[in-house]
C-alpha cells in the first residue's frame, strides 16, 4: 500500500534517505558502515548484497549468458547488456544539474555528483574517517583490521591495497597480476 500512498517511514539516520521496506533501509545503512556480509567462497570478494554476490560468481564460471546482437560480446547479465549498448548507440542518459556532464551508468552519475555537493556518503565505523567512494572506505578499514587480503602468489608477500600487489609484482618479478 506504501507503494501508492508515497510514505517512506524508515529513514537513514546519518544521511536523510528513507525507504518504504525496513530491509532496504537495512542494506542502505551497509553503505555507511561498510559492512559486506556476502562472501566469494573463491577469492574473498565480499558484497553488501546477494545478488552482487551471485553476480560475481559468474567472473569465476565464465558464464555469460547476455550477448550483443552488434558485436557478439558476452556479458554477465542483463544490466552489463543494457550498459554496454549505449556504447554502440553513443547514449549517455544520465546528466549532472551541476555541470552538464552525461554518463552511461547511474552510478557514475551519483558518484560524479559527490564532487558538488562535497558529500562523503561512506563513513568508518571505527574513527572519524569518511569517503566519497565505498572503494577507498574499504581501503581505509584495512587500516584498522591490519588485513592483507592480497597476495603475491610467487612470494606469499601480502597487500593492504590491490595497487601494491600490482606494485611488487612489477618491481620484484617483473610481471603484471596474473588473471583469474
Amino acid at each position: 500500500m506504501r507503494t501508492h500512498t508515497g510514505e517512506r517511514p524508515f529513514s537513514c539516520v546519518h544521511c536523510g534517505a528513507s525507504f518504504v521496506r525496513k530491509n532496504d533501509l537495512v542494506k542502505h545503512m551497509r553503505t555507511h558502515t561498510g559492512e559486506r556480509p556476502f562472501s566469494c567462497v573463491h577469492c574473498g570478494a565480499s558484497f553488501v548484497r546477494k545478488n552482487h554476490l551471485l553476480k560475481h560468481m559468474r567472473t569465476h564460471t565464465r558464464e555469460h549468458p547476455f550477448s550483443c546482437v552488434h558485436c557478439n560480446a558476452s556479458l554477465a547479465n542483463r544490466y552489463s547488456l543494457a550498459d554496454h549498448m549505449r556504447t554502440h548507440t553513443g547514449e549517455r542518459p544520465f546528466s549532472c544539474v551541476h555541470c552538464g556532464a552525461s554518463f552511461v551508468k547511474q552510478y557514475n552519475l551519483t558518484r560524479h555528483i559527490r564532487i558538488h555537493t562535497g558529500e562523503c556518503a561512506y563513513s568508518c565505523i571505527h574513527c572519524n574517517a569518511s569517503f566519497r567512494m565505498k572503494s577507498h572506505l574499504a581501503k581505509h578499514k584495512h587500516t584498522h583490521t591490519g588485513e592483507c587480503p592480497y597476495s603475491c602468489v610467487r612470494c606469499n608477500a601480502s597487500f593492504a591495497e590491490k595497487g601494491n600487489l600490482v606494485r611488487h609484482l612489477s618491481s620484484h618479478h617483473g610481471s603484471k597480476m596474473p588473471s583469474r
